[in-house]
């Protein structure tokens, strides 16, 4: 009887030995640590597309300069819009990057990082066009993504409850109803504009900016209210823009020096 009790404490010894070294080996190898999920819309070239099944863009990897810097495990998803709108108010998911323009409006729901890039909405039409201003698109057909601050810019130009104003689930499909003559002008953002144009010459399309119509809008991180990783995000933010991190990036991605003394005087 003796044999069999200390035959199971040994046993028993073993298996508490092999159960610890499997904690040690998962502690170790980081598979205990928090990775949190980012969602983006990734038809939001060059901020954000899908390269096979990777999304890639400015976006991207200033986001994962980002959580380098602030030591967080993360990974990126290609949710859609309204998803990852949605996700990051009831926080299934810790926030989204997809060319997010800071409003009040979206204050009220959210919070955002510190500014991280300045844009401005512009008009896209056919090349051989008159129109001067946007003034000039009263009366035209006019395409925007749904729920952007292009679609809110086009509703104080023609008005909240215009027929004129076509919505689209993404930029990209704005840009293919200009090209198809569904609608005669796209509002959206210039950084996404001046991207199609360069990469699609034969389409046509010229670009008209209005600065006395559209206001300069700064693109931020999107947070839940009272986010735990927003001081780490936004400490990030400042650290790659001081050590030259982001001008490396935006260099990537678009031509000349980004503003940053604009960026960090910009209120979120």
């Amino acid at each position: 009887m003796k044999t069999v009790k200390k035959l199971i404490a040994v046993t028993g010894l073993f298996s508490v030995l092999f159960l610890s070294a499997c904690v040690s080996n998962n502690e170790s190898s980081g598979s205990g640590e928090e990775t949190l999920t980012f969602g983006t819309e990734a038809t939001f070239a060059p901020f954000e597309s899908m390269k096979g099944d990777e999304v890639v863009g400015f976006d991207a990897d200033l986001l994962d300069a980002i959580m380098k810097e602030a030591g967080l495990n993360y990974e990126f998803d290609n949710t859609g819009w309204d998803p990852m709108l949605v996700g990051v108010k009831d926080e299934s998911l810790a926030g989204g990057a997809a060319g997010i323009t800071i409003t009040d409006e979206r204050k009220e729901t959210y919070d955002f990082s510190a500014p991280y890039f300045e844009a401005m909405q512009t008009i896209a039409t056919t090349e051989g066009t008159d129109i001067q201003s946007a003034e000039d698109i009263k009366g035209m057909k006019i395409g925007v993504q749904n729920g952007t601050t292009g679609d809110i810019a086009a509703q104080q130009i023609v008005g909240d409850n215009s027929t004129d104003i076509s919505k689209y689930e993404s930029s990209a499909a704005t840009m293919m109803a200009l090209q198809n003559g569904d609608v005669e002008v796209v509002i959206t953002d210039n950084g996404v504009a001046q991207h199609y144009v360069k990469n699609n010459p034969d389409a046509n399309i010229t670009l008209i900016d209005d600065k006395d119509s559209f206001e300069q809008e700064y693109y931020g991180i999107l947070l839940p209210k009272g986010s735990e990783h927003k001081e780490a995000i936004d400490e990030a933010i400042q650290t790659i823009m001081e050590n030259g991190t982001y001008e490396e990036i935006y260099q990537e991605w678009f031509e000349g020096t980004p503003d940053i003394e604009a960026l960090e005087s910009a209120q979120p």
